[in-house]
């Protein structure tokens, strides 16, 4: 068992190795953050969506802008779209699941803002019609996904397209992108004193 758990470890410090050395990544992250601090700047707001653990990525993510990364600061607007169950299971009842972050990003979102979604397939249907609508509207559109991007590669301005076809691994890094984004978005509109 020893021997299980130390190959799934190497296996996540293998694929976060790679990341060190993938300038298109590191370069789209780097785009990813100014466009973020652009937004807020700007008086805008983020917004997140994916499914399953993607939504809690989106829900955890949302939450370092909101309340607080590394130290006190203000508030920045950032929310995770799944988080109120009664709109989500009304508009999932009543219309379609598919419809659940498009209804919500068109209510919500304004050219500038940013939204961000998560799919380690980079096909879930209402992550897409999200960033279709977002699109439409003129918001900045990032999609954290693994390897081929999928049908979210076409439809998101910056694609951070995880190396690997393995969902857990994926999100390992999704995470780990994720905070080193709301890190530097942090420093960068609250530089401390």
């Amino acid at each position: 068992m020893i021997n299980f758990i130390n190959s799934k470890i190497q296996e996540s410090i293998n694929l976060k190795t790679s990341l060190l050395s993938n300038v298109e990544i590191l370069n789209t992250v780097n785009n990813s953050i100014n466009e973020i601090v652009t937004c807020y700047k700007n008086g805008g707001k983020v917004l997140w969506c994916g499914n399953g653990g993607s939504a809690a990525d989106a829900q955890h993510l949302a939450a370092e802008l909101s309340g607080r990364f590394y130290y006190d600061r203000p508030p920045l607007f950032s929310e995770a779209l799944h988080v109120n169950t009664s709109y989500t299971t009304a508009v999932a009842n009543d219309y379609s699941y598919d419809i659940i972050y498009s209804r919500l990003v068109e209510a919500m979102g304004k050219k500038g803002d940013v939204l961000i979604g998560l799919s380690t397939s980079g096909n879930s249907a209402n992550v897409i019609k999200a960033l279709e609508k977002a699109n439409e509207m003129g918001i900045i559109t990032i999609g954290f996904t693994g390897e081929t991007g999928g049908k979210m590669k076409a439809l998101s301005k910056y694609l951070i397209n995880i190396p690997s076809t393995d969902t857990p691994r994926i999100q390992e890094c999704h995470m780990l992108l994720g905070h080193t984004i709301c890190e530097i978005v942090e420093m960068n509109l609250f530089p401390k004193k």
